[in-house]
């Protein structure tokens, strides 16, 4: 993904600025620890598609869902 454009995307949520670890999959917002997953060199900038950052900026999981 071109350096570029990155720095033309903001965070959905807080329109702030986003970055992204060299080889990461993931555009990363400090301000709202959340990671916006790069899909087939496409950024994915939907709140709902966005994880939560640990404490090493590396995107989790959620838990899964158990219904009953």
């Amino acid at each position: 993904m071109d350096t570029r454009l990155i720095e033309l995307l903001v965070c959905p949520v807080c329109k702030g600025p986003l970055q992204r670890k060299p080889q990461g999959s993931y555009l990363i917002c400090h301000a709202d620890r959340l990671g916006f997953p790069i899909r087939d060199g496409i950024p994915v900038m939907l709140e709902n598609e966005a994880m939560p950052l640990d404490e090493h900026d590396v995107p989790v999981a959620p838990a899964p869902r158990t219904g009953a």
